[in-house]
Order: structure tokens, then sequence, then C-alpha cells
């Protein structure tokens, strides 16, 4: 029951409801009367002493939700809510947010309790699984005083979209991950299978030299053994392929398969410019569609 921002709250109806009991065991037991007609004084009275506390300031509570700029598929994004309480004395929140509808969550809600002239900060995390545009709605807050008995009825913040982009947070993690390889490599051997044939500096011998590498005419002209240094052949084409038939729809865990070949492909796209390699990209149906040259 509301009127004007103002909602009556179970424990008033409970309160009701026991009293309403006490008056029918009055008519068998008469000295249960007065106190019947004393507790619904009191609940009167604690009632509109309630409904003064909570709206006796225009700005009882100051909130504030926090969105990030965009929202990773597949992974788990933060909302960070804040919350200032300007009473003189501790509220119990309910807070209900409008989050976007593709979530499909219609019982959303999140109780907390905050101290008198203090403020909090908590957060929720989503979890999107197909791209595209996420608005959110109003966020509602209903403040109780320590009565319990009547609500009061916030509002802050309206139609706020925020856009949802193939898992830039897996990007990330595995973008650390070649880093951390490549910082590896002079503490362990890697065997490389083949030799590359990209000259890139001819250098003095040294021992554990391929000797099949020594330059003669440098080692004529120095009067001691040189060899020629050569480099791994970079900006090699790469190409991620990525089929969109039907079958690709089929989701897994809520996200569909093309939509983790597509974080997929993002992640070796980027591990393969970071390589200094070229990245290209093409999708397929029954035809080429899309292309993207390396």
């Amino acid at each position: 029951m509301r009127i004007k921002n103002l909602y009556i709250e179970l424990y008033f109806f409970y309160a009701i409801i026991a009293l309403i009991i006490l008056f029918v065991l009055s008519f068998f037991y008469a000295p249960l009367y007065n106190l019947s007609i004393a507790l619904l004084l009191a609940l009167v009275v604690f009632t509109l002493v309630d409904i003064l506390v909570l709206f006796n300031t225009s700005k009882g509570i100051v909130a504030k939700r926090d969105l990030p700029e965009k929202f990773s598929n597949g992974d788990d994004n933060p909302i960070n809510i804040y919350v200032k309480n300007n009473y003189t004395l501790p509220i119990h929140l309910n807070i209900i947010d409008e989050i976007p509808f593709q979530f499909q969550k219609r019982d959303f809600s999140i109780n907390k309790k905050i101290k008198a002239n203090s403020e909090i900060g908590f957060s929720y995390f989503l979890h999107p699984t197909e791209r595209g545009e996420y608005t959110f709605g109003r966020l509602l807050i209903y403040v109780q005083s320590p009565l319990r008995l009547v609500s009061r009825r916030f509002i802050f913040y309206q139609d706020e979209m925020v856009p949802t982009y193939p898992s830039f947070i897996q990007l990330r993690k595995f973008d650390l991950m070649a880093i951390a390889y490549r910082n590896e490599l002079g503490l362990k051997k890697v065997r490389r299978i083949g030799h590359t044939m990209e000259f890139e500096h001819i250098k003095e011998y040294v021992r554990g030299d391929d000797i099949r590498t020594i330059n003669w005419k440098a080692t004529a002209k120095r009067n001691k053994l040189m060899v020629n240094k050569f480099q791994d052949e970079k900006a090699q084409p790469i190409y991620s392929i990525i089929d969109k038939g039907r079958v690709m729809k089929m989701q897994f865990n809520g996200l569909s398969l093309l939509d983790y070949a597509i974080n997929s492909a993002l992640v070796i796209s980027n591990v393969i410019i970071k390589k200094h390699d070229k990245a290209g990209l093409f999708c397929f149906s029954k035809n080429v569609e899309n292309r993207v040259v390396a």
C-alpha cells in the first residue's frame, strides 16, 4: 500500500492482525478489550512517529549507481552502488535496481542496513550472454526506520545504457600471460623446429653458435670467426575463421557457440599482434560473408 512514496510495510499488517485477534478474544474475555484499545492507540502513535521521522527531511538519502563504460560478454561485470544516509538514526534499505530486461530477473533486490550519518558502498555482478545494448532503468530505494512500520521511496537515475562487447576481460588475461611468457624466454630453453633465413646482423662467433652460419668473407676480413645472426620470421599473415551457421546458435552455459568463437578470435588476434604478426579474420556460413585482411 502506498500514498505518494509512502509504503505500508508487513510489520504494520502483522500488528493489525494481532489486534484483530485480541479484539475477537475480548468478546469472550472482557479485560482484553481495554488492552486491545491501548495497543491500537500505541500502533497509531508509532505509525505517525515513523512517518514523521522518515519525511522530516527532503534528502534523507543520496544514492549513486556507478556503471562501467562497457560490459564484457560472457564475464561477471561489477555494478557499484553508493548510498549516503543523512538521517540521524540507523535505517534499513531495500534497494531495487531496474536492471536490463535481457537478464530476466523479476525479483532483483538488495537489503542493507546503514548507520546514522554514514555512507556505504557495495557491488553486485551481472553476467551478460549476448552482445548489444543493455539499458538500466530507475534505482529505487525504500527506506525504513528502526520501527519498520512504513517506508519511504527514493528514486535515482533513469535510462542508462551500457554497450556489451566481446570478452575484453579474457583478452587482457591472455595478454598478460603472453607478456609473462615473453619475459621468461631468457630463463628457459625453447627448442625451435627448422631454421629461418631472415638475416639480422653479423656477430662474432661464441661457443655454442651453429658453425653452419659462419660468414667466411667477414671472417677473412676481420681475421676472426664471424657468424650470421638470423631472426624469426615475423609479419606472417594469420587468419581466424568463424563459422556463422545455424549450429553456432546453440548455447553452452548460457553463451552461444558463436560468441565463444568471437571471444576466442579476439584473444588469438591480440596475441598474434603482440607477437608482431598480422591478424586477419573472415566469417562464413554458406559463403564467405565478412573478411578483415591481415
